[in-house]
C-alpha cells in the first residue's frame, strides 16, 4: 500500500517541508542506533604541518554528533507527545516505522487519528527551524 503525502498547506506546511519532516522521521531508528553506537572518545589530533590551528578534538566532534542526535530523537518524541499523549507511541509506529493506521489497533477514529497527525507535523515543522 503505497503512502500517499498529507495536505498540510492549512498548517502552513508546503509539501516540500511535509516531505522533509516526513524523511526526517523515517530517520529516528537509524539516529537511535547512531547514538548507541557512538562511544569512541579520543585525545585531540594535531595537524602535522604545523603553526597551530590544525588541532582535531575528535573527543568534541563525537560529543556534538551525539548531542545532535539526542535533540532529533527528543524533538520527534516531543512533537508526538505534544500532539497527543495518549496515543503517541501510534503516532511514532506510524511517522517513524510507516505502520498503517489499519495495523496500529488505535482507540480511536481514522479521521481523529489523522488530525492528531497533522497536529504533530505542525508541532515538529515548528520545533525543526
Amino acid at each position: 500500500m503505497k503512502e500517499r503525502d498529507l495536505k498540510l498547506q492549512s498548517y502552513n506546511i508546503s509539501d516540500n517541508r511535509y516531505r522533509e519532516l516526513k524523511y526526517f522521521c523515517k530517520q529516528y531508528r537509524e539516529k537511535q542506533s547512531q547514538l548507541r553506537s557512538i562511544t569512541e572518545l579520543s585525545s585531540p589530533k594535531f595537524s602535522s604541518t604545523g603553526g597551530g590551528g590544525g588541532i582535531s578534538d575528535r573527543t568534541a566532534d563525537t560529543a556534538c554528533r551525539r548531542a545532535q542526535l539526542k535533540r532529533d530523537i527528543e524533538m520527534i518524541e516531543q512533537a508526538a507527545i505534544e500532539a497527543d499523549s495518549g496515543i503517541y507511541a501510534y503516532i511514532m509506529d506510524n511517522v517513524v516505522d510507516g505502520v498503517a493506521y489499519e495495523y496500529l489497533d488505535i482507540p480511536m477514529s481514522r479521521a481523529s487519528f489523522f488530525r492528531r497527525r497533522k497536529k504533530f507535523f505542525e508541532l515538529l515543522s515548528a520545533k525543526k527551524i
